[in-house]
Protein backbone atom coordinates (compact mmCIF):
# COMPACT_ATOMS: atom_id res chain seq x y z
CA UNK A 1 0.00 0.00 0.00
CA UNK A 2 2.88 2.34 0.83
CA UNK A 3 4.54 1.61 -2.51
CA UNK A 4 1.29 2.42 -4.34
CA UNK A 5 1.05 5.70 -2.43
CA UNK A 6 4.62 6.61 -3.42
CA UNK A 7 3.91 5.86 -7.06
CA UNK A 8 0.79 8.03 -7.06
CA UNK A 9 2.64 10.95 -5.44
CA UNK A 10 5.54 10.73 -7.85
CA UNK A 11 3.21 10.44 -10.83
CA UNK A 12 1.42 13.64 -9.87
CA UNK A 13 4.62 15.64 -9.79
CA UNK A 14 6.35 14.17 -12.82
CA UNK A 15 6.87 16.55 -15.70
CA UNK A 16 8.27 16.29 -19.21
CA UNK A 17 9.01 17.85 -22.52
CA UNK A 18 7.54 17.87 -25.99
CA UNK A 19 8.75 18.46 -29.49
CA UNK A 20 6.44 20.72 -31.47
CA UNK A 21 5.10 18.52 -34.27
CA UNK A 22 4.52 21.53 -36.52
CA UNK A 23 8.05 22.86 -36.33
CA UNK A 24 10.85 22.16 -38.77
CA UNK A 25 13.52 19.78 -37.59
CA UNK A 26 16.15 22.50 -37.23
CA UNK A 27 15.83 26.23 -37.44
CA UNK A 28 18.00 27.99 -39.98
CA UNK A 29 21.56 28.58 -38.82
CA UNK A 30 22.04 31.89 -37.04
CA UNK A 31 25.14 33.69 -35.72
CA UNK A 32 25.80 33.39 -32.00
CA UNK A 33 25.82 36.66 -30.10
CA UNK A 34 29.12 37.50 -28.42
CA UNK A 35 28.61 39.41 -25.22
CA UNK A 36 30.85 42.48 -25.03
CA UNK A 37 29.10 44.64 -22.48
CA UNK A 38 30.28 43.09 -19.25
CA UNK A 39 32.36 44.97 -16.70
CA UNK A 40 35.36 43.51 -14.89
CA UNK A 41 34.34 43.22 -11.26
CA UNK A 42 35.92 40.93 -8.68
CA UNK A 43 33.64 40.13 -5.77
CA UNK A 44 34.22 38.10 -2.63
CA UNK A 45 32.48 34.73 -2.36
CA UNK A 46 31.48 32.71 0.66
CA UNK A 47 33.39 29.62 -0.49
CA UNK A 48 36.46 29.95 -2.71
CA UNK A 49 37.23 33.66 -2.49
CA UNK A 50 40.51 34.17 -4.28
CA UNK A 51 42.40 33.13 -7.33
CA UNK A 52 45.45 30.97 -6.71
CA UNK A 53 48.46 30.45 -8.98
CA UNK A 54 46.47 32.24 -11.67
CA UNK A 55 49.57 32.82 -13.79
CA UNK A 56 50.48 29.12 -13.81
CA UNK A 57 50.10 27.72 -17.32
CA UNK A 58 48.49 24.32 -17.81
CA UNK A 59 49.46 22.24 -20.84
CA UNK A 60 47.40 19.16 -21.67
CA UNK A 61 48.21 16.51 -24.25
CA UNK A 62 45.39 14.84 -26.14
CA UNK A 63 45.53 11.03 -26.34
CA UNK A 64 43.84 9.72 -29.48
CA UNK A 65 43.78 6.09 -28.33
CA UNK A 66 41.23 6.51 -25.54
CA UNK A 67 38.86 3.65 -24.69
CA UNK A 68 35.55 5.51 -24.92
CA UNK A 69 33.57 2.55 -23.55
CA UNK A 70 35.76 2.47 -20.44
CA UNK A 71 35.54 6.25 -19.98
CA UNK A 72 31.73 6.00 -20.17
CA UNK A 73 31.72 3.41 -17.37
CA UNK A 74 33.98 5.69 -15.32
CA UNK A 75 31.87 8.80 -16.08
CA UNK A 76 35.04 10.57 -17.14
CA UNK A 77 34.58 12.75 -20.22
CA UNK A 78 38.33 13.38 -20.27
CA UNK A 79 39.80 15.59 -22.98
CA UNK A 80 37.58 15.65 -26.07
CA UNK A 81 38.79 16.01 -29.65
CA UNK A 82 36.83 19.20 -30.21
CA UNK A 83 37.93 22.73 -31.08
CA UNK A 84 35.60 25.51 -32.18
CA UNK A 85 34.88 29.17 -31.50
CA UNK A 86 31.13 28.40 -31.88
CA UNK A 87 30.14 30.98 -34.45
CA UNK A 88 26.77 29.50 -35.52
CA UNK A 89 23.81 27.78 -33.92
CA UNK A 90 20.57 26.10 -34.90
CA UNK A 91 17.93 24.42 -32.79
CA UNK A 92 15.04 22.01 -32.80
CA UNK A 93 12.15 23.39 -30.75
CA UNK A 94 9.63 21.51 -28.64
CA UNK A 95 7.04 22.42 -26.03
CA UNK A 96 8.49 23.66 -22.76
CA UNK A 97 9.66 21.31 -20.01
CA UNK A 98 8.25 22.61 -16.75
CA UNK A 99 10.75 22.87 -13.90
CA UNK A 100 13.57 22.01 -16.31
CA UNK A 101 16.13 23.00 -13.65
CA UNK A 102 15.07 20.03 -11.50
CA UNK A 103 16.02 17.44 -14.12
CA UNK A 104 19.17 16.54 -15.98
CA UNK A 105 18.07 14.93 -19.27
CA UNK A 106 21.00 14.12 -21.51
CA UNK A 107 21.58 13.53 -25.19
CA UNK A 108 22.70 10.03 -26.10
CA UNK A 109 24.83 9.13 -29.11
CA UNK A 110 24.67 6.03 -31.26
CA UNK A 111 27.58 5.99 -33.69
CA UNK A 112 27.19 9.37 -35.47
CA UNK A 113 23.54 9.82 -34.53
CA UNK A 114 21.89 11.85 -31.76
CA UNK A 115 19.11 10.46 -29.56
CA UNK A 116 16.65 12.52 -27.52
CA UNK A 117 12.94 12.46 -26.56
CA UNK A 118 9.79 14.57 -26.42
CA UNK A 119 7.21 15.19 -23.69
CA UNK A 120 5.03 12.24 -24.69
CA UNK A 121 7.90 9.78 -24.46
CA UNK A 122 8.63 9.65 -28.20
CA UNK A 123 12.28 8.81 -28.85
CA UNK A 124 13.94 10.46 -31.84
CA UNK A 125 17.17 9.58 -33.58
CA UNK A 126 18.65 11.99 -36.10
CA UNK A 127 21.95 12.10 -37.94
CA UNK A 128 24.65 14.74 -38.35
CA UNK A 129 22.74 16.30 -41.23
CA UNK A 130 19.69 16.73 -38.98
CA UNK A 131 17.74 14.08 -40.88
CA UNK A 132 15.33 12.13 -38.69
CA UNK A 133 16.24 8.44 -38.86
CA UNK A 134 13.33 7.20 -36.76
CA UNK A 135 10.76 8.23 -34.16
CA UNK A 136 9.20 5.68 -31.79
CA UNK A 137 6.77 5.82 -28.89
CA UNK A 138 5.97 2.87 -26.61
CA UNK A 139 3.74 4.57 -24.06
CA UNK A 140 0.01 4.18 -23.52
CA UNK A 141 -2.34 7.14 -23.69
CA UNK A 142 -2.41 7.45 -19.90
CA UNK A 143 1.39 7.19 -19.66
CA UNK A 144 1.87 9.94 -22.23
CA UNK A 145 -0.13 12.29 -20.02
CA UNK A 146 2.49 11.85 -17.29
CA UNK A 147 5.14 13.43 -19.57
CA UNK A 148 7.90 10.93 -18.80
CA UNK A 149 11.52 12.04 -18.44
CA UNK A 150 13.83 9.52 -20.13
CA UNK A 151 17.43 8.51 -19.52
CA UNK A 152 19.46 6.47 -22.00
CA UNK A 153 22.43 4.16 -22.31
CA UNK A 154 23.53 2.75 -25.65
CA UNK A 155 26.22 0.63 -27.27
CA UNK A 156 26.58 -0.88 -30.73
CA UNK A 157 23.73 -3.33 -30.12
CA UNK A 158 21.32 -1.96 -27.55
CA UNK A 159 19.58 1.20 -26.36
CA UNK A 160 18.33 1.00 -22.78
CA UNK A 161 15.62 3.48 -21.75
CA UNK A 162 14.53 4.15 -18.15
CA UNK A 163 12.09 6.81 -16.97
CA UNK A 164 10.56 8.54 -13.97
CA UNK A 165 7.25 6.69 -14.22
CA UNK A 166 8.88 3.31 -13.36
CA UNK A 167 9.14 1.93 -16.90
CA UNK A 168 12.24 0.49 -18.55
CA UNK A 169 12.71 -1.07 -21.96
CA UNK A 170 15.21 -2.14 -24.60
CA UNK A 171 15.34 -0.93 -28.22
CA UNK A 172 17.38 -1.72 -31.27
CA UNK A 173 19.30 1.57 -31.69
CA UNK A 174 19.54 1.12 -35.44
CA UNK A 175 15.78 0.90 -36.03
CA UNK A 176 14.18 1.99 -32.75
CA UNK A 177 12.20 -1.25 -32.66
CA UNK A 178 11.14 -2.52 -29.23
CA UNK A 179 12.80 -5.70 -27.98
CA UNK A 180 11.15 -5.91 -24.55
CA UNK A 181 9.46 -3.64 -21.99
CA UNK A 182 9.07 -3.94 -18.19
CA UNK A 183 7.84 -1.97 -15.17
CA UNK A 184 9.64 -1.38 -11.87
CA UNK A 185 7.99 -0.93 -8.46
CA UNK A 186 9.39 2.62 -8.19
CA UNK A 187 10.36 5.37 -10.67
CA UNK A 188 13.98 5.77 -11.73
CA UNK A 189 16.14 8.83 -11.08
CA UNK A 190 19.70 7.97 -12.04
CA UNK A 191 22.18 7.27 -14.75
CA UNK A 192 21.93 3.88 -16.42
CA UNK A 193 24.98 1.77 -17.33
CA UNK A 194 25.31 -1.20 -19.68
CA UNK A 195 27.97 -3.71 -18.61
CA UNK A 196 28.49 -7.05 -20.34
CA UNK A 197 25.03 -8.73 -20.49
CA UNK A 198 23.54 -6.57 -17.72
CA UNK A 199 22.52 -3.00 -17.01
CA UNK A 200 22.25 -1.04 -13.76
CA UNK A 201 20.22 1.86 -12.45
CA UNK A 202 18.92 3.34 -9.18
CA UNK A 203 15.28 4.01 -8.38
CA UNK A 204 13.53 6.51 -6.10
CA UNK A 205 13.72 4.07 -3.16
CA UNK A 206 17.54 4.38 -3.25
CA UNK A 207 17.78 0.78 -4.49
CA UNK A 208 20.44 -0.25 -6.99
CA UNK A 209 18.93 -2.72 -9.47
CA UNK A 210 20.71 -5.10 -11.83
CA UNK A 211 18.72 -6.27 -14.85
CA UNK A 212 19.36 -8.74 -17.65
CA UNK A 213 19.86 -7.17 -21.09
CA UNK A 214 18.37 -10.28 -22.68
CA UNK A 215 14.89 -10.07 -21.19
CA UNK A 216 14.80 -7.27 -18.57
CA UNK A 217 14.44 -9.64 -15.62
CA UNK A 218 15.85 -8.36 -12.34
CA UNK A 219 18.94 -10.35 -11.36
CA UNK A 220 19.56 -8.77 -7.96
CA UNK A 221 19.14 -5.54 -6.02
CA UNK A 222 20.87 -3.73 -3.16
CA UNK A 223 18.81 -1.46 -0.93
CA UNK A 224 20.26 1.56 0.86
CA UNK A 225 18.84 4.12 3.29
CA UNK A 226 15.77 5.84 1.93
CA UNK A 227 14.26 9.26 2.52
CA UNK A 228 10.64 10.17 1.77
CA UNK A 229 11.57 13.69 0.67
CA UNK A 230 14.60 14.04 -1.58
CA UNK A 231 16.22 16.31 -4.09
CA UNK A 232 15.42 15.79 -7.78
CA UNK A 233 19.20 15.59 -8.43
CA UNK A 234 19.96 12.60 -10.61
CA UNK A 235 21.94 9.86 -8.86
CA UNK A 236 25.20 8.53 -10.25
CA UNK A 237 27.06 5.25 -10.66
CA UNK A 238 30.38 4.03 -12.07
CA UNK A 239 31.76 0.56 -12.83
CA UNK A 240 35.37 -0.48 -12.19
CA UNK A 241 36.62 -4.07 -12.59
CA UNK A 242 33.39 -5.98 -11.92
CA UNK A 243 32.41 -3.67 -9.09
CA UNK A 244 29.80 -0.92 -9.14
CA UNK A 245 29.92 2.22 -7.01
CA UNK A 246 26.92 4.52 -6.54
CA UNK A 247 25.51 7.30 -4.41
CA UNK A 248 22.07 7.70 -2.89
CA UNK A 249 19.97 10.73 -2.01
CA UNK A 250 21.28 10.93 1.58
CA UNK A 251 24.95 11.04 0.56
CA UNK A 252 26.08 7.45 1.13
CA UNK A 253 28.55 5.85 -1.29
CA UNK A 254 28.11 2.10 -1.73
CA UNK A 255 30.32 -0.52 -3.40
CA UNK A 256 28.76 -3.72 -4.76
CA UNK A 257 30.24 -6.88 -6.24
CA UNK A 258 28.55 -7.28 -9.63
CA UNK A 259 28.98 -11.06 -9.87
CA UNK A 260 27.56 -11.77 -6.40
CA UNK A 261 25.16 -8.84 -6.09
CA UNK A 262 26.49 -8.22 -2.58
CA UNK A 263 27.50 -5.03 -0.81
CA UNK A 264 31.26 -4.71 -0.25
CA UNK A 265 31.32 -1.48 1.73
CA UNK A 266 29.30 1.65 2.40
CA UNK A 267 30.61 5.08 3.34
CA UNK A 268 28.40 7.91 4.67
CA UNK A 269 29.61 11.33 3.53
CA UNK A 270 27.10 13.40 5.51
CA UNK A 271 26.99 13.62 9.29
CA UNK A 272 23.20 13.86 9.36
CA UNK A 273 20.37 12.34 7.36
CA UNK A 274 17.52 14.58 8.44
CA UNK A 275 14.85 15.37 5.86
CA UNK A 276 16.06 18.92 5.25
CA UNK A 277 19.62 17.74 4.61
CA UNK A 278 18.55 15.04 2.15
CA UNK A 279 16.36 17.46 0.24
CA UNK A 280 19.01 20.15 -0.10
CA UNK A 281 21.98 17.86 -0.85
CA UNK A 282 23.06 18.00 -4.48
CA UNK A 283 26.00 15.82 -5.42
CA UNK A 284 28.00 15.85 -8.64
CA UNK A 285 28.27 12.76 -10.81
CA UNK A 286 30.83 10.32 -9.49
CA UNK A 287 33.90 9.95 -11.72
CA UNK A 288 36.55 7.27 -11.28
CA UNK A 289 39.91 5.93 -12.30
CA UNK A 290 41.18 2.43 -11.46
CA UNK A 291 41.97 3.36 -7.85
CA UNK A 292 39.67 6.13 -6.62
CA UNK A 293 36.26 7.75 -6.80
CA UNK A 294 35.95 11.53 -7.09
CA UNK A 295 32.87 13.69 -6.52
CA UNK A 296 31.75 16.90 -4.85
CA UNK A 297 28.57 18.48 -3.51
CA UNK A 298 26.91 21.79 -2.71
CA UNK A 299 27.98 21.45 0.94
CA UNK A 300 31.51 22.66 0.15
CA UNK A 301 32.97 19.13 0.04
CA UNK A 302 35.10 17.44 -2.63
CA UNK A 303 36.04 13.82 -1.90
CA UNK A 304 38.50 11.22 -3.10
CA UNK A 305 37.64 7.70 -1.91
CA UNK A 306 39.72 4.53 -2.20
CA UNK A 307 37.69 2.02 -4.21
CA UNK A 308 39.10 -1.02 -2.41
CA UNK A 309 38.65 0.04 1.21
CA UNK A 310 35.94 2.68 1.04
CA UNK A 311 38.10 5.07 3.06
CA UNK A 312 38.78 8.73 2.35
CA UNK A 313 41.97 9.49 0.45
CA UNK A 314 41.45 13.21 0.91
CA UNK A 315 38.79 15.88 1.22
CA UNK A 316 38.90 19.47 0.02
CA UNK A 317 36.60 22.46 0.50
CA UNK A 318 35.20 22.94 -3.00
CA UNK A 319 31.58 23.86 -3.54
CA UNK A 320 30.32 22.18 -6.73
CA UNK A 321 27.58 19.79 -7.85
CA UNK A 322 28.62 19.49 -11.50
CA UNK A 323 30.58 16.59 -12.99
CA UNK A 324 34.38 16.91 -12.60
CA UNK A 325 36.77 15.79 -15.35
CA UNK A 326 40.01 13.83 -14.98
CA UNK A 327 42.84 14.47 -17.44
CA UNK A 328 46.06 12.58 -16.63
CA UNK A 329 46.82 13.40 -12.97
CA UNK A 330 44.67 16.51 -12.86
CA UNK A 331 41.04 16.99 -11.85
CA UNK A 332 39.11 19.93 -13.29
CA UNK A 333 35.97 21.30 -11.70
CA UNK A 334 34.04 24.58 -11.54
CA UNK A 335 32.60 25.80 -8.25
CA UNK A 336 29.05 27.08 -7.93
CA UNK A 337 30.58 30.53 -7.53
CA UNK A 338 32.24 30.34 -10.95
CA UNK A 339 35.85 29.45 -10.14
CA UNK A 340 37.79 27.00 -12.32
CA UNK A 341 39.70 24.77 -9.91
CA UNK A 342 42.47 22.37 -10.90
CA UNK A 343 43.44 19.70 -8.36
CA UNK A 344 46.25 17.17 -8.12
CA UNK A 345 44.42 13.85 -8.33
CA UNK A 346 46.69 11.97 -5.93
CA UNK A 347 47.26 14.48 -3.14
CA UNK A 348 44.10 16.58 -3.37
CA UNK A 349 46.20 19.74 -3.40
CA UNK A 350 44.74 22.64 -5.36
CA UNK A 351 47.13 23.63 -8.14
CA UNK A 352 45.32 26.58 -9.66
CA UNK A 353 42.17 28.67 -9.21
CA UNK A 354 40.91 31.24 -11.72
CA UNK A 355 37.73 33.27 -11.61
CA UNK A 356 35.67 32.58 -14.73
CA UNK A 357 32.80 34.83 -13.64
CA UNK A 358 34.92 37.86 -12.74
CA UNK A 359 33.67 39.85 -15.73
CA UNK A 360 29.99 39.47 -14.86
CA UNK A 361 28.38 42.35 -13.01
CA UNK A 362 28.19 41.65 -9.30
CA UNK A 363 24.38 41.74 -9.10
CA UNK A 364 24.04 39.21 -11.93
CA UNK A 365 26.88 37.03 -10.77
CA UNK A 366 25.17 35.83 -7.60
CA UNK A 367 22.30 34.44 -9.68
CA UNK A 368 24.46 32.59 -12.23
CA UNK A 369 25.47 28.95 -11.68
CA UNK A 370 27.53 26.61 -13.87
CA UNK A 371 25.57 23.79 -15.54
CA UNK A 372 28.55 21.74 -16.69
CA UNK A 373 31.62 21.86 -18.87
CA UNK A 374 33.58 20.05 -21.54
CA UNK A 375 37.36 20.10 -22.05
CA UNK A 376 38.34 20.41 -25.70
CA UNK A 377 41.78 20.44 -27.31
CA UNK A 378 42.74 23.90 -26.10
CA UNK A 379 39.52 25.34 -24.68
CA UNK A 380 37.00 24.61 -21.94
CA UNK A 381 33.32 25.12 -22.83
CA UNK A 382 31.25 25.97 -19.77
CA UNK A 383 27.46 26.33 -19.89
CA UNK A 384 25.51 28.33 -17.30
CA UNK A 385 22.11 28.74 -15.72
CA UNK A 386 21.50 32.02 -17.60
CA UNK A 387 21.94 30.50 -21.06
CA UNK A 388 25.57 31.43 -21.72
CA UNK A 389 28.56 29.43 -22.88
CA UNK A 390 31.92 30.60 -21.60
CA UNK A 391 34.90 29.72 -23.78
CA UNK A 392 37.96 29.39 -21.56
CA UNK A 393 41.63 29.14 -22.54
CA UNK A 394 42.95 25.97 -20.87
CA UNK A 395 46.53 27.17 -20.77
CA UNK A 396 45.73 30.45 -19.04
CA UNK A 397 42.52 29.47 -17.27
CA UNK A 398 40.93 32.72 -18.44
CA UNK A 399 37.57 33.35 -20.09
CA UNK A 400 38.14 34.27 -23.74
CA UNK A 401 34.55 35.03 -24.66
CA UNK A 402 30.97 34.71 -23.44
CA UNK A 403 28.37 33.56 -25.97
CA UNK A 404 24.68 34.25 -25.49
CA UNK A 405 22.75 31.11 -26.41
CA UNK A 406 19.58 31.85 -24.46
CA UNK A 407 18.31 33.67 -21.36
CA UNK A 408 17.49 30.56 -19.34
CA UNK A 409 19.35 27.49 -18.09
CA UNK A 410 21.07 25.25 -20.62
CA UNK A 411 22.48 21.79 -19.98
CA UNK A 412 26.10 20.78 -19.86
CA UNK A 413 27.69 20.54 -23.34
CA UNK A 414 27.94 17.34 -25.39
CA UNK A 415 30.35 17.07 -28.32
CA UNK A 416 30.11 14.92 -31.43
CA UNK A 417 32.84 15.50 -33.98
CA UNK A 418 32.51 19.13 -35.16
CA UNK A 419 29.26 19.92 -33.32
CA UNK A 420 28.49 20.87 -29.75
CA UNK A 421 25.01 20.24 -28.32
CA UNK A 422 23.20 21.69 -25.32
CA UNK A 423 19.60 21.28 -24.16
CA UNK A 424 17.25 23.89 -22.74
CA UNK A 425 13.67 23.70 -21.56
CA UNK A 426 12.21 23.89 -25.09
CA UNK A 427 14.93 22.94 -27.58
CA UNK A 428 18.01 20.95 -28.54
CA UNK A 429 20.66 23.43 -29.70
CA UNK A 430 23.47 22.56 -32.09
CA UNK A 431 26.56 24.79 -32.17
CA UNK A 432 29.55 24.84 -34.50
Amino acid sequence: MIKIFFLIVYSLILIGCSFNKDSKFWTSTTPIKLEKDFNEIFTQEKKVQNEFNSSLKIKLNYANNKNTTLLKLLNNDGMVNFNSDLKKSSRYNFSKIKNFHQYEPEISFYKKNVIFFDNKGSILQFNQNSKLNWKKNYYSKSEKKLNPILHFSSNDEYLIVIDNIAKYYLLDPKTGNLIWSKNNIAPFNSEVKIYKDMFFTIDFSNTLRCFSLKNGEELWNVKTDNSLIRSQKKLSLVIVKDKIYFNNSVGDITAVDIKKGEMIWQLPTQSTKIVESAYSLKTSDIVADDKSLFFSNNKNQFFSIDIETGSFNWQNKINSNIRPVIVDNLIFTVSLEGYLIIIDKNSGNIIKITDLFKNFKSKKRTKIKPSGFLIGLDKIYLSTSNGRILIVDINLGKTISVLKIDNEKISRPFAMQNDLFVIKDNSVIKLN
